[in-house]
């Protein structure tokens, strides 16, 4: 979202109800799986894997349940799935563009869950690029802003690789290339400043600006791709003035 931070707009959304937090450790449950199949089971020579761990942890799932899909991902325990990812692209209500992320072991469901979400709240999906050139990978880091100003945190980040920090009001958000992720988080833990949350996201240079009643129709349908267990993550190009954000949210 141009000018808002996904993670700031929506991270806080994620919630508290009981069903809702089983969605969300699942999908954790099932990214530690896949990053230690793709770059081996040591967190330690495996940076995407470390980061799932920390946010798995940091999410209070179990450590049991981390370290049995560590160890499915790896091969040392039986039972993992073939999870393979594919991107749906298409458009919500008012024109927003939208990238729909899943990781699956079964695309024919996956592609009807999307398809039929889509259908029934004002979206449609389109062909492979349709959206997907508006928007670019970025990595970010964000960190709480206590007594911190801009200039103390881009001295410790600018020689990991950070392109930019932005001011999102209790917090700053660090981005980059999202392969200088964890180089921009070992630098911050060294000079001891807490990291709340990092990752990759997708972000557009084309957005379009929606009031209250609009972004309600968008969340509905993000609410309903999100309900899918193939579903990881949601993308969009809506600009939320920092009041529409609020009001969405509350």
């Amino acid at each position: 979202m141009a000018g808002h931070s996904k993670w700031a707009t929506t991270k806080h959304k994620k919630a508290a109800n009981d069903a809702k937090r089983s969605k969300e450790w699942a999908k954790m449950i099932k990214n530690i799986e896949v990053a230690a199949r793709t770059g081996g089971g040591d967190p330690a020579g495996n940076p995407t894997l470390d980061d799932m761990i920390k946010k798995a942890k940091k999410a209070s799932v179990p450590n049991d349940n981390i370290e049995r899909a560590r160890k499915r991902g790896a091969g040392e325990e039986e039972g993992g799935s073939n999870w393979e990812s594919v991107t749906y692209e298409g458009y919500g209500p008012n024109g927003v563009a939208m990238l729909i992320e899943c990781l699956t072991d079964n695309r024919n469901r996956a592609a009807a869950e999307v398809r039929g979400a889509m259908n029934k709240n004002g979206g449609n999906l389109g062909e492979s690029g349709s959206v997907g050139y508006m928007f670019s990978r970025i990595g970010y880091v964000v960190i709480p802003k206590g007594e911190l100003t801009e200039d103390d945190v881009l001295m410790a980040v600018l020689d990991a690789g950070a392109e930019e920090v932005t001011d999102q009001g209790d917090f700053f958000e660090i981005t980059s290339a999202p392969t200088d992720v964890p180089a921009i988080r070992k630098a911050l833990e060294a000079e001891g400043y807490e990291v709340e949350d990092s990752g990759q996201d997708f972000r557009s240079g084309v957005t379009v600006a929606l009031e209250l009643a609009d972004a309600q129709k968008v969340q509905k349908l993000i609410d309903a791709l999100e309900e899918s267990d193939d579903v990881q993550d949601v993308y969009t190009n809506m600009d939320l003035s920092d009041e529409v954000a609020e009001a969405l949210h509350a």
